[in-house]
């Protein structure tokens, strides 16, 4: 309907919590039976890379995907091994781990030798401006902000691409209206 009736034809489907591209590939199969088919119209797919499966095997989701989006709340917790709402483990949960970094560097690392593209949403970029510059310098496509500290960011992520020749989408995401607007 939003494609199709409304004439929306950018938007993308993101596919969450994929385990395995033969799940992946499923998935789209019985997307095509409800009759969206991943290429035709334009319409892509991308993959949601909040599990350290996604990464690991990202070439392998690539066959069956058009971009990443990192999810950084749940690639924590999966990479740490955590619950971020546990009271009892909430000091661990950070996105600032070594580990968490080296999944995000991978995922973008992985994703462009796929030539495809990968971008974050989630809070990390948002609560922790060195993670948007380590996002930057890893040379990601995107990044997802809360409507707080957009403004501060797209500081940041200037800063950071001047040194690197680059330019990369903000995405600004206002919870009032859950319009996106991209800088």
């Amino acid at each position: 309907m939003v494609r199709e009736q409304i004439g929306l034809t950018n938007v993308k489907l993101m596919v969450p919590f994929c385990r395995t591209p033969r799940e992946g590939k499923a998935v789209l199969a019985e997307m095509e039976k409800n009759g969206l088919i991943r290429g035709q119209k334009n319409l892509e797919v991308y993959v949601m890379a909040e599990l350290p499966s996604n990464i690991l095997s990202a070439r392998d989701f690539a066959l069956y995907f058009d971009g990443f989006s990192i999810g950084s709340n749940d690639l924590t917790q999966m990479v740490l091994g955590i619950d971020r709402d546990s009271g009892i483990l909430s000091d661990i949960f950070d996105e600032r781990d070594p580990a968490v970094l080296q999944m995000f560097a991978m995922a973008i690392e992985e994703a462009k030798a796929a030539h495809i593209p990968i971008g974050i949403c989630g809070q990390a970029p948002s609560d922790y401006p060195e993670i948007a510059k380590f996002l930057v310098e890893n040379e990601i496509d995107s990044i997802s902000v809360s409507s707080d500290v957009v403004f501060k960011t797209i500081g940041i992520v200037s800063k950071a691409e001047s040194g690197l020749g680059m330019k990369i989408g903000l995405i600004h995401e206002t919870q009032e209206t859950n319009n996106v607007e991209k800088y």
